[in-house]
C-alpha cells in the first residue's frame, strides 16, 4: 500500500510517499513562503524524482488538525484536489497524533505534543511511546500553558515536547517539570512522514473518508469568528442595557 501524506498545519511545510510502512521519499520546507505556493510543486517534484504517479497511491493523507487555519484549509483543499479525479481514499490524521509518531520508539516515555494556538493557549495531546505504537493519554484539544503544567505534574516519567509550540511549553514549564525535555531539533517540527504513519491506524480502523467528505478539524473558532461573537455579544448588551433606561 501506497500512502502520499501532506504536512501544512504550521510554518512547516512537507510531503512524504511511503509504501507498506516504510518511507519512499520525504520533501521538507521550512522558508516563510506560503503553503499555497510550495505545497503542490512540493508533492509534484517529489512523486516525479520517485518515477511515481498519483495512479500508483492507494491513500493520501493529511495533517486535518488541530493547527493553523490557513494551513490546515491548504492541505485539506490540496488533497481533496488531489483525490478527485481517481476518487482516491483519503486519511484526515491528527496533527498532534502525527507529530508523536516519529518518537513512538522511545518506549515509556511520555510524549507532549504541542501547537502554539497563541492567546497563551496550545493545541495539545498527550501519548505515551510504546516502541512499535503509541497510546493515547488525552484527547486533541486546546489548553492553557497553566493547565498543561498541572496536567504534566500528575505524571512523574521522562517528558519529551514535540512540535512548534514545544520551544514555548518547555521555556513556560521547565522550571515547574524538571523531567521535561525538548524533542531533538530534527524530530521537534511537524512532518509528512508521521501523517503517512497516522494513516496507517486510520486504515487499519477503516476510518478513511471521500475526497468530498474530508474537512478540516480546527478545536476552536478562528479569530474573525471569535470577534463578530465578542461584537454581537456586546451589542446585545448594549440593547438591553439602553431598554432598561427606557
Amino acid at each position: 500500500m501506497k500512502i502520499l501524506a501532506l504536512e501544512s498545519s504550521a510554518s512547516a511545510c512537507s510531503a512524504a510517499l511511503c509504501r507498506d510502512g516504510e518511507l519512499i521519499a520525504q520533501s521538507f520546507q521550512c522558508s516563510g513562503l506560503t503553503h499555497s505556493r510550495t505545497l503542490l510543486p512540493m508533492v509534484h517534484d517529489m512523486l516525479e524524482n520517485c518515477g511515481e504517479g498519483l495512479a500508483g497511491v492507494d491513500v493520501i493523507a493529511v495533517a486535518a488538525g488541530p493547527g493553523s487555519f490557513t494551513g490546515l484549509r491548504i492541505g485539506v483543499a490540496t488533497v481533496k484536489g488531489l483525490a478527485w479525479a481517481g476518487e482516491k481514499p483519503c486519511a484526515p490524521c491528527s496533527t498532534l497524533e502525527s507529530m508523536a509518531w516519529p518518537l513512538a520508539h522511545l518506549e515509556g516515555k511520555l510524549i507532549v505534543c504541542a501547537m502554539d494556538a497563541r492567546r497563551k493557549q496550545v493545541y495539545h495531546a498527550l501519548f505515551r511511546a510504546r516502541g512499535d505504537g503509541l497510546e493515547r493519554l488525552s484527547p486533541d484539544r486546546a489548553v492553557s500553558l497553566a493547565e498543561l503544567g498541572e496536567e504534566l505534574k500528575k505524571f512523574q516519567e521522562m517528558k519529551i515536547v514535540v512540535g512548534d509550540g514545544a520551544r514555548l511549553c518547555y521555556n513556560t514549564l521547565r522550571e515547574q517539570i524538571p523531567s521535561l525535555a525538548l524533542a531533538p531539533v530534527h524530530l521537534r517540527n511537524q512532518s509528512a512522514w508521521g501523517v503517512a504513519r497516522a494513516a496507517e491506524e486510520l486504515v487499519k480502523a477503516g476510518a478513511l473518508v471521500s475526497g468530498a467528505e474530508l474537512a478540516p478539524v480546527y478545536h476552536r473558532l478562528s479569530q474573525a469568528e471569535r470577534e463578530r461573537l465578542e461584537r454581537e455579544q456586546n451589542t446585545k448588551f448594549t440593547i438591553e442595557g439602553d431598554q432598561k433606561h427606557v
